[in-house]
C-alpha cells in the first residue's frame, strides 16, 4: 500500500480497514471458546431400568353427531336425547381424560338443538370439543 504524499491529488482513499473487523471476530471467537464447555456441564445420574412400555400416542377422539332431523349419535350410536348423551359422556371422560370430542351438526339443523347438546357436553365435563365445518 503506497501513499501519495503530493497535495494536488484531493481523491479520496477508498480502501476498507480491515482491522476492528478482526478485533470483534477475535473477541467472539473468544467468548465462545470461554462459554462453550460451561453450557456442556451436566450432571452424572444413573437412571433406574424398567420394562419398555408402549405410549398411547393418539388422544382417543369420538364424533357427536346431529343430523338434520336433529337426531343425537355418539360415534354412529343413536342417542335419544341430551340426557343420555351426558351420561356417555361422563362415561367416556372416566375412561379416558384425554378424550377429544367432535361435533358434526347438520347446518340444518335449530340452533336450540346444537346447543343443549353443548350444554349436555360442558355439564360432563368434556372440555376438548370441536366443531367440524367443510371449506367453502
Amino acid at each position: 500500500m503506497a501513499f501519495n504524499t503530493s497535495s494536488d491529488d484531493q481523491t479520496a482513499m477508498s480502501e476498507i480497514n480491515v482491522t476492528p473487523l478482526v478485533d470483534v471476530m477475535l473477541v467472539l471467537l473468544v467468548v465462545f471458546l470461554v462459554t462453550a464447555p460451561l453450557l456442556t456441564q451436566t450432571v452424572g445420574v444413573t437412571l433406574p431400568k424398567t420394562a419398555s412400555t408402549q405410549a398411547n400416542k393418539e388422544p382417543q377422539s369420538l364424533k357427536i353427531g346431529i343430523d338434520a332431523n336433529g337426531q343425537i349419535s355418539l360415534d354412529q350410536r343413536s342417542i335419544a336425547d341430551p340426557g343420555v348423551l351426558e351420561q356417555e359422556l361422563r362415561s367416556a371422560l372416566e375412561q379416558n381424560r384425554e378424550t377429544h370430542f367432535q361435533l358434526h351438526a347438520d347446518q340444518a339443523v335449530p340452533y336450540a338443538r346444537v346447543a343443549k347438546v353443548m350444554a349436555a357436553a360442558q355439564r360432563a365435563g368434556v372440555t376438548k370439543l370441536s366443531f367440524v365445518t367443510v371449506e367453502e
